[in-house]
């Protein structure tokens, strides 16, 4: 593993911002640059979300939010909310790396669960999850608000 994964600092927010924008653009969602700002400043606030970059060579090349929250049937549950690496650094361990973190943060934390969801058509990051994770088989459903 050449990499290294640290949480989100100050210094990242340009890096962090590249990758988010991919990220985003991977799953067709475009957003206005405040959102990309308020963001990074909620991050930076712990105002309740968190992050991990990982940095290869001194370049960020791969970035994680996650937040907690109280479930009914769990104290405390761990949400991965977003997960992207570099197109041109995947297949390294990256990612595999970043989830790790967020599990160790989890286990500190006492979340009795970890959980994340993707999109069907993300077959290439499925065979990493099929790998590190149990699929439970549910379907999410969004309601409009």
């Amino acid at each position: 593993m050449s990499f290294e994964i640290v949480p989100l600092a100050p210094e990242h927010r340009s890096e962090w911002e590249q990758l988010a924008r991919g990220y985003k653009t991977f799953y067709e969602t475009q957003l206005p640059d405040a959102a990309y700002a308020r963001t990074w400043n909620r991050l930076m606030s712990a105002d309740g979300i968190h992050g991990f970059g990982a940095h290869d060579d001194g370049r960020l090349v791969g970035i994680t939010h996650y937040l907690f929250h109280t479930g009914t049937w769990t104290n405390k549950s761990c949400y991965l909310e977003d997960l992207f690496v570099d197109p041109a650094c995947r297949g390294r361990g990256i990612a595999r790396g970043l989830i790790e973190a967020v599990a160790r943060r989890a286990r500190e934390e006492g979340a009795g669960r970890l959980y994340w969801l993707t999109h069907q058509h993300n077959e290439t990051a499925r065979m990493l999850y099929d790998h590190v994770a149990r699929f439970s088989g549910f379907v999410e459903y969004e309601y409009p608000l």
